[in-house]
């Protein structure tokens, strides 16, 4: 599918300014939005929506289906009634620089607590009914997750397969009397997420209504402690006692010298196959309810993907597996017609890949970062770029570019400033400036690009397990020349309109 010539800019809502100790779906993001228009972008793009795992990893999620509860906005439980005043006033030390998990989390959960104690006890017929409706739309995962969730609690986050054998193997009395016994945590769960998705998308229809469009992302890989892991066991690899046999991850690289163990259980494709991808035809419908475009991470794993045996710690010893190829999106075409997804094409990157692709006209990735390690053939050089990619300054699993120029070798250096034109001064705009004049029919950078900020501002490094996911940025920061360079580089280089 060809995207139109546009550009945008990449900002998780957690990275979002706010009071709450972490960026979430009130009024800065619609601030955002805003900002986002007044700079021409017509894209934001975002990580996953959904809540974050071992690390704070939003690519470690509990569900492939649920939203992150920890973005629900305080401010509109409040307005809803199901908060009172003080309920909104942060816990002391909580800072605006970054997300500190360990305070943010618990004053958050402790709120939603509140609200859907209030909800339960004194909404109103009105909310009631918009709840029902919400649980009516959702039962196909709901029921799973929000059970999953409170028997998560009682077990104290144990992996399921640590559970007892009744409710491992998902014996329909074991779940039944689980739901009766949890029933209070139960609705606690399905309360959230409809929070979730009812502020969700009510930002997301305020950014359409502006013309912006949300690109997510899609993991391709799940969790183990995950409610869909759980509740669908024969489609993944598990060995009789429900652990996975083997992992996902990458064989070594240039982020990490051996490899990536991801640890996410890998999926048996002949058991998705045998209903036609029922299962992920389901998760993309799900998502494109979410956001506009979709960002599938390590698309190369549908061609072929790197098999860990579970026992090993690091990921040398893998062995690459064929995926499902055509098969799979052949199902995803049939069942939804020709929709827009970008292919996280990164890393090793083989023939079969690329053709995978090609067929069906999703776009790839092309990194500026990555472009001036070799020579004049590396296809992440803006003359060898193709109009189905898209071009960025970096991802959230680089560096900053402040922060990668810093740290670039000689040989990085001295080919970037003669290929750019450049003594260096401003790599960060430079590359904006570069990624916007690309062929690329889209190209988007980082809010931290945006603002030229140093490595310590950086979203995540891969293969690092703790540390990452907190970064978060201030009005304060932002001045009135950031969208208006923004919008002057887009009509100069045809992403936004010359009357804009």
């Amino acid at each position: 599918m060809r995207f139109p010539r546009a550009s945008g800019v990449l900002l998780h809502p957690t990275s979002l300014p706010g009071p709450h100790g972490s960026g979430d779906l009130g009024r800065d993001a619609y601030h955002f939005v805003d900002w986002l228009v007044a700079g021409g972008q017509k894209l934001w793009q975002i990580l996953p929506l959904a809540g974050i795992g071992p690390g704070n990893s939003p690519y470690m999620s509990n569900s492939a289906f649920a939203g992150n509860q920890l973005l629900v906005d305080l401010d509109e439980l409040y307005r809803q009634g199901f908060l009172d005043a003080e309920d909104l006033i942060p816990t002391p030390g909580m800072s605006a620089e970054t997300v500190d998990f360990a305070c943010m989390v618990p004053f958050r959960m402790d709120r939603l607590a509140k609200a859907a104690a209030r909800f339960a006890s004194h909404g109103t017929t009105a909310q009631r009914e918009a709840f029902a409706q919400f649980a009516q739309e959702h039962s196909a995962w709901l029921g799973d997750y929000s059970l999953f969730m409170s028997l998560c609690e009682s077990h104290h986050w144990r992996d399921w397969s640590e559970w007892e054998p009744e409710l491992v193997a998902r014996e329909p009395g074991a779940l039944a009397a689980a739901r009766a016994h949890h029933a209070s945590r139960v609705a606690f769960w399905q309360f959230c997420q409809w929070s979730f998705y009812r502020q969700w998308m009510a930002l997301k229809a305020y950014a359409n209504g502006k013309g912006v469009e949300i690109i997510g992302d899609t993991p391709i890989f799940i969790a183990y402690l995950s409610a869909e892991v759980w509740s669908n066991q024969h489609l993944f690899d598990l060995t009789s006692a429900g652990r996975p046999r083997v992992v996902a991850g990458v064989p070594p690289d240039i982020f990490a010298v051996t490899g990536q163990r991801w640890g996410n259980p890998l999926y048996r494709w002949s058991e998705h196959a045998k209903d036609g991808y029922a299962w992920w035809v389901e998760r993309i419908r799900r998502t494109f309810e979410l956001v506009d475009i979709v960002r599938i991470d390590h698309f190369r794993g549908f061609a072929g993907y790197w098999e860990i045996p579970a026992a090993y710690p690091t990921a040398e010893h893998g062995t690459w597996v064929p995926g499902p190829g055509e098969g799979l999106f052949k199902a995803i075409n049939k069942a939804l017609g020709p929709i827009p997804i970008i292919a996280e094409d990164l890393g090793v990157i083989t023939p079969d890949v690329v053709a995978l692709r090609k067929k069906f006209g999703l776009p790839g990735m092309r990194i500026l970062q990555f472009a001036f390690g070799s020579d004049a053939s590396n296809h992440f050089l803006t003359h060898n770029h193709e109009h189905d990619t898209v071009v960025y300054t970096g991802t959230h699993d680089n560096d900053t570019v402040a922060g990668w120029w810093a740290n670039a070798s000689d040989r990085e250096r001295n080919f970037a400033r003669g290929y750019l034109g450049t003594d260096g001064h401003d790599m960060p705009w430079t590359l904006i400036r570069e990624a916007m004049s690309s062929v690329a029919d889209t190209a988007v950078h980082p809010m931290q690009d945006v603002l030229a900020l140093p490595t310590e501002c950086r979203m995540n490094f891969p293969g690092q397990e703790s540390g990452w996911w907190g970064w978060r940025f201030q009005w304060s920061q932002v001045h009135s020349w950031h969208a208006g360079r923004l919008a002057e580089l887009g009509r100069f280089y045809g992403r936004v309109a010359a009357a804009a």
